[in-house]
């Protein structure tokens, strides 16, 4: 200790000292960071005398060092206070002290008074009094310590003083809280930082925390942990395998952790506690080291072996707060997140602090292995981190200009291959066929059609089937029993997913002509409810739809009401019952008296029950869903029948296109009365304008209100005083017919008694059925059954593609878009020049992006390719333009570690992931919060979306054997973790992979 050493030399003479210490007081600067030495002034002052009398035995010799009035009790050395320089003490330097130290020698037991110059926002000057900051471990807040520590201290200082003092083990992780007087905590993240920067002052206290053997912190563990304490205490399971819990649309972050998780290198990084060390707080592009931290958390407490599932909501939200798209809970990429976190953990662990500026030079000429290292050199000297080791790759990039052949070669680094896959031009459609017969039932085909055609196309294929004219079908996308949208014969097909319900229905020939005699109603199927409409003013009774609608030709001469009931009667005939003679009624008219009684009676089949005369619909629409769900078909072989089982999920809106066609026709009544019907637009046929679908507003029931509308009602007539005529017997009415909207929801009354039904601005036509009525007529087995075409019977034979080929057309040349030309130094303007992209190097964990998503001007599409790659034996060999000549194993092989999968379509879906457990060689199937054993077998699918290997030569073999039962069933799930109302929609449900 600097207090109790003896003097190492003799001491010079008294002039030389005099002149030696005061050069050093008078010339020495303040230095931030250096060391200055209190001394009382009264010995000070002695010792000025005793030199300057120059006689070495003169009685004002000042004796060994002694500070003792400027402390309080010498017990505690504690400081006085409210001490003043050049009256209470001197400050010398630090050589000055050691002169006179060694000199005259210090009081035993003295501390010397050892203080730091500091770098104060308006000057720099010795700190007299250092911060005094109260010590403490968070396991036990009651033991306190106080000790001292200059401003100008790292953190880092704190933290190895308090170990020593806490007796805490240096194998242990630790991290600093800092405790002010309002009770409030912040994280000391920074070790490397000084006092005086992370605001500590005195009377603070520093709280040290080692984090849990299950990886997660004291203080965050109610928040992280998902079961119980006690289970997850008592739980022993393998290191690495434990789930991830779906906050909520958060799979695709799952599925990369897990791949990440489970790529040995990066994983044993953070294990052994190596990014502590290199944590960048100042690099400007990273994240001040909050994504490696809140990282490194999920991995430690994925590998500890005590957790079934982790819930990584603080990971998540660090990550939305650094990357707003990921904000919130809608569905994501995986492959964007994978891209983020990589980019993101880099820059936080970039060992560069100061990037420095490198301008890139072309090759000119100059060899390839001196571009490639030079372009290598200078990526590492910008960029080092464990991610750059792990991932980073080079490739060649070859521009030619098409006008003056100029040949630019850079090489670029890479973290990922994203290839292409082989885009087939065909495409399969499932649809069902609706004859123009009645007592035809649906048929449904599988076809093939261009990717790029049109609706046209698909009906040609299907005519081809069927040798029902193409001009002659009308296709329909068909929704929660209405009709989503009418297509257009030149719309494209890219606007039709594979999971809609698509109907194509034949028409006769009179209704596609031009100068047809036909017209096409839409007609929906409604059935009314036993009761009134709750609070409504009036004898509304509420509708809900059901069975498929249909497409029906009427002549136009036919527009009557008994003529339309019985063209609707005859075109269900299938699955609808006519009544039989002795179900016959007899009307009669009835006495004045009991004529109120039958008005109220048939008032329940005039009634549209849909509109209160308030713009109020009764039935709940939900057309404003988007998008359908497909069918489930339970196909019983050729020929045979079956139903078909509708769902009421609802993806994507899309706009209704209708055909306008303005004619008007006389319709004569059976009686010879001539009454003009006005068959306007919207009528549903092959030709015409597009019409945007919507809900009806209030201005529109206004403006129908002052329209006469007709209730199909022969009643109706009869009631009429005019008509009153000579009782007749009549077949009992099965149901009513209601003009409604392309929502299958009545837009206004219609009841004015009129016999002929008028076709104002609705080509859309319900038929209300009463619930008794339609139990007892109406065959609900007999309207779902269908027939497969022997087309449905051929398995369909999906696309599969090699790895290999896909890399190569990776590397195969292209010529650039027009978006995005290249500027030819020589021609000195923009040029579309051809470029080709060649591997140099390759890292030692390859991710390899298959790029299923394909957006195109024209169309956007998920290709569900199986694309065939190795398990083992990945040979890149063929692909590198550099040549090792390395003995044994080529450093070119690699072995696959992890998958990424994606179950689903373009908007939605669902992500998994396979991974291999770096200790016991097992495959695991991961998804969500579940963990399953899996088999090698079952890894290649065509959900495969990131496929991640490692190069062989740097893979280590299994510490741990393969599990015995690893063909049994392994489920680890967290209660209530993985429900399936946790799921995102459109996702698969969990692949057991054990069983068959």
């Amino acid at each position: 200790m600097a207090g109790t050493a003896a003097p190492a030399a003799e001491p010079p003479g008294l002039e030389t000292q005099r002149r030696e210490i005061e050069a050093l007081v008078q010339h020495h600067e303040l230095r931030a960071g250096d060391s200055w030495y209190m001394l009382e002034r009264r010995w000070y002052d002695q010792w000025k005398e005793y030199v300057e009398t120059g006689d070495q035995n003169s009685s004002s010799f000042p004796g060994q060092i002694d500070n003792t009035e400027l402390f309080e009790d010498l017990e505690s050395y504690h400081l006085k206070d409210r001490l003043v320089e050049n009256e209470d003490f001197v400050l010398i330097p630090a050589e000055a002290w050691h002169k006179l130290l060694a000199w005259y020698d210090m009081l035993p037991d003295q501390p010397p008074l050892e203080r730091k110059v500091v770098d104060l926002p308006s000057t720099v000057k010795v700190e007299v009094y250092p911060v005094e900051i109260f010590l403490c471990l968070h396991s036990d807040m009651e033991n306190i310590l106080t000790e001292q520590f200059s401003r100008a201290d790292a953190i880092h200082t704190i933290q190895k003083t308090m170990r020593k003092l806490f007796e805490v083990p240096e194998s242990a992780e630790t991290r600093l809280w800092m405790k002010s007087s309002d009770t409030s905590c912040e994280r000391l993240r920074n070790i490397h930082m000084t006092v005086l920067d992370s605001c500590l002052s005195s009377g603070m206290t520093v709280i040290m925390e080692m984090r849990n053997a299950d990886g997660t912190w004291p203080s965050s563990r109610p928040q992280i942990m998902r079961n119980s304490v006690d289970e997850q205490d008592s739980y022993r399971g393998q290191p690495g395998v434990c789930g991830l819990t779906n906050l909520g649309n958060t799979c695709f972050m799952n599925s990369a952790l897990q791949c990440l998780s489970n790529t040995p290198p990066l994983t044993e990084y953070f294990l052994r506690n190596a990014y502590l060390e290199e944590l960048n707080f100042t690099n400007p592009l990273g994240m001040r080291g909050e994504i490696a931290e809140a990282y490194a958390d999920v991995i430690k407490q994925m590998w500890s072996g005590r957790h079934y599932s982790v819930v990584p909501r603080i990971f998540k939200t660090k990550v939305g707060h650094f990357a707003s798209q990921f904000l919130g809970y809608q569905q994501h990429d995986s492959q964007e997140l994978l891209s983020f976190l990589l980019d993101g953990l880099h820059e936080d662990l970039n060992r560069v602090k100061n990037k420095e500026y490198i301008e890139l030079r072309d090759a000119d000429g100059r060899p390839d292995q001196e571009v490639a290292e030079e372009a290598w050199r200078n990526h590492r000297r910008r960029n080092d981190s464990v991610i750059v080791d792990t991932f980073h790759g080079l490739f060649k990039s070859t521009l030619v200009c098409p006008e003056c052949s100029k040949v630019s070669v850079t090489f670029d680094p890479f973290c990922y291959l994203s290839v292409p896959l082989p885009v087939s031009k065909e495409r399969v459609m499932e649809v069902f066929f609706v004859s123009v017969d009645p007592a035809a039932k649906p048929v449904q085909h599988r076809l093939i059609v261009p990717k790029a055609g049109k609706v046209s196309d698909m009906c040609t294929a299907l005519s081809q089937v069927t040798n029902v004219p193409a001009s002659q079908m009308v296709v329909a996308d068909v929704f929660n029993h209405r009709f989503y949208k009418i297509y257009q014969a030149d719309e494209s097909l890219s606007c039709i997913l594979d999971r809609d319900d698509i109907f194509v229905y034949e028409l006769s020939r009179g209704a596609v002509e031009e100068d047809g005699d036909e017209l096409v109603l839409a007609l929906y199927l409604r059935e009314r409810s036993h009761y009134r409409e709750y609070g409504s003013s009036n004898s509304n009774y509420g509708t809900s739809l059901f069975g498929h609608p249909l497409l029906v030709s009427v002549p136009r001469s036919q527009c009557s009401h008994e003529a339309l009931y019985q063209v609707f009667l005859q075109r269900l005939s299938r699955y609808v019952r006519a009544p039989d003679p002795s179900e016959e009624v007899e009307e009669q008219e009835e006495a004045e008296d009991d004529e109120e009684e039958e008005e109220e009676e048939e008032e329940l089949y005039k009634t549209n029950g849909v509109n209160d005369g308030n713009g109020h619909d009764d039935e709940e629409d939900d057309s404003d869903k988007p998008g359908t769900s497909k069918r489930e078909v339970d196909g019983q072989g050729e020929g045979s029948e079956s139903e078909v089982n509708q769902s009421n999920d609802s993806e994507e809106q899309v706009d209704s296109t209708v055909v306008n066609s303005s004619s008007t026709k006389d319709c004569r009544n059976e009686d010879g009365t001539s009454v003009e019907s006005a068959v306007e637009d919207e009528a549903p046929d092959i030709s015409g304008s597009q019409q945007t679908r919507r809900m009806p507003s209030e201005d529109d029931e206004e403006e129908e209100e002052e329209e006469e509308g007709t209730r199909l009602s022969p009643q109706s007539s009869e009631r009429h005083p005019k008509r009153k005529c000579c009782p007749a017997k009549r077949s009992k009415l099965l149901f009513s017919i209601q003009a409604v909207n392309s929502n299958g929801t009545t837009e206004r009354s219609i009841g004015d008694g009129s016999n002929t039904f008028s076709f104002t601005s609705q080509p859309y036509v319900a038929i209300d059925w009463d619930p008794d009525m339609k139990k007892k007529y109406y065959n609900e087995n007999e309207a779902e059954k269908y027939v497969k075409h022997p087309s449905m019977e051929i398995p369909h034979q999906q696309t599969r593609v090699d790895l290999q080929q896909c890399i190569e057309l990776f590397t195969t040349v292209e010529t650039l878009e027009e978006e995005n030309p290249w500027y030819c130094p020589n021609c000195k303007k923009h040029q579309l020049a051809t470029k080709k992209l060649d591997l140099w190097s390759l890292p030692e964990v390859l991710i390899i992006h298959l790029k299923r998503f394909s957006y195109t001007k024209y169309s956007r599409e998920k290709l569900d390719t199986i694309v065939d790659f190795p398990i083992r034996n990945l040979d890149f060999s063929g692909f590198l333009l550099r040549k090792t000549s390395s003995s044994g194993e080529p450093p070119s092989r690699y072995d696959l570690i992890a998958v990424s999968n994606h179950y689903g379509g373009l908007r939605d879906g669902h992500y998994t992931s396979y991974a291999r457990n770096k200790d016991n060689g097992q495959w695991y199937y991961f998804d969500d919060s579940k963990v399953t054993y899996a088999r090698e077998e079952h890894i290649v699918t065509n959900a495969a979306y990131l496929l991640f290997y490692q190069r062989q030569d740097k893979i280590r073999q299994p510490t741990l054997p393969t599990p015995l039962d690893s063909c049994s069933s392994l489920t680890h799930s967290a209660s209530g973790v993985a429900s399936p109302n946790n799921r995102e929609d459109g996702a698969t449900s969990c692949v057991n992979m054990e069983t068959d």
